[in-house]
């Protein structure tokens, strides 16, 4: 189980708009994600529709841990993720770390 801590005087910093070339240099910390329309996106492939489901329900108690949730879809063996930081109107390290988080509970 992957936890996640917050610091209170760093959570300010974590909630800052990145620049397109801050995001462009911390892509190569997180395997398989782009970064497309103002969000992280990744997709993930599973076996099967309950594979699919319990990373979700992985990521989904870190995200609420976080008080960062993602916008995701489900269709079978796919999950669909986008990250952004919706109060600051971008990417913020938040959605850095919720993807490496969700990389890691996938196995990367």
């Amino acid at each position: 189980m992957i936890v996640i801590t917050r610091v209170k005087g760093d959570e300010m910093s974590k909630r800052q708009k990145l620049t397109d070339t801050e995001i462009d240099g911390k892509l190569t910390e997180i395997p398989g994600w782009s970064y497309e329309g103002g969000k992280l996106h990744r997709e993930y492939k599973f076996t099967n529709f309950v594979e699919a489901f319990g990373f979700m329900s992985q990521v989904a108690l870190i995200a609420e841990r976080m008080d960062h949730h993602p916008d995701w879809s489900n269709v079978y063996n796919t999950v669909v993720v986008d990250l952004n930081t919706h109060d600051v109107g971008g990417v913020s390290a938040l959605d850095f770390e919720l993807a490496a988080a969700a990389n890691k509970i996938f196995g990367e």
